[in-house]
């Protein structure tokens, strides 16, 4: 069996977390993933509020969505789309994992202020708010991932 490319088992993961372990062959631990996904999802009511939110009842999809349980899916997700790059990559650059973690960490945030920030005086919600977060964790992840390892080269030679 050939090994996946790194973008391959990285967008296996995006359609859902352990898919890209599965394709790495590391069946148990995708099936851990899958399994956490699921739970988290059903237990926080995530499909239902993603329905809700892509018919723009950003009202109802608040109200359905379990904040508890929906604020560990962010890590989760970001967690094993780092994990199934990584492993599927074999050796990864210095500070690689900086951008998924600032992700992770940004559509957290999001996801905190998604029933009361207002964009442009229109409520966003607990789908599409906290994935406008992640474009600024990305950066910030990849600017921090950058100048870190300028620094280190800087300081080598």
């Amino acid at each position: 069996m050939r090994k996946p490319k790194k973008h391959e088992a990285l967008f296996w993961s995006i359609a859902l977390p352990g898919f890209g372990q599965i394709l790495n062959g590391e069946v148990f631990k995708g099936i851990v993933f899958i399994f956490l996904e699921i739970l988290i999802n059903v237990q926080s009511n995530f499909n239902l509020s993603i329905i809700h939110s892509f018919n723009w009842e950003i009202d109802k999809a608040i109200a359905v969505t379990e904040y508890q349980w929906l604020m560990f899916y962010p890590c989760l997700y970001m967690f094993a789309m780092w994990d199934a790059y990584r492993v599927a990559s074999g050796e990864v650059p210095a500070f690689s994992y900086l951008p998924f973690v600032f992700g992770a960490f940004l559509i957290t945030v999001g996801l905190i202020f998604s029933s009361k920030l207002t964009i442009m005086g229109v409520i966003i919600g607990p789908v599409f708010l906290p994935m406008l977060f992640l474009i600024p964790g990305l950066v910030i992840g990849f600017v921090i991932k950058w100048l870190a390892n300028r620094l280190i080269r800087s300081q080598s030679g």
